[in-house]
């Protein structure tokens, strides 16, 4: 293992935000799937990491989100 991180291709992926979304800065993350992975980002750093999961992770997660607050 190297260590080196790299980038998955994401190029013509359609990325959406959440219709909460206020396009005022907030806090908010971008989602896109393609070839059976999830890929999300921040909307703020379009440039920036992104996370890359299976759908069921994704799945596993809004659930537990749903059920928590912060």
């Amino acid at each position: 293992m190297s260590g080196e991180k790299t980038r998955p291709d994401t190029d013509g992926l359609a990325w959406f935000k959440s219709s909460y979304s206020a396009g005022d800065g907030g806090q908010c993350v971008e989602v896109a799937t393609g070839s059976g992975v999830l890929h999300v980002r921040d909307s703020k750093d379009e440039a920036g990491p992104i996370v890359s999961l299976a759908p069921e992770a994704w799945e596993e997660f809004v659930g537990f989100a749903a059920w928590h607050t912060v």
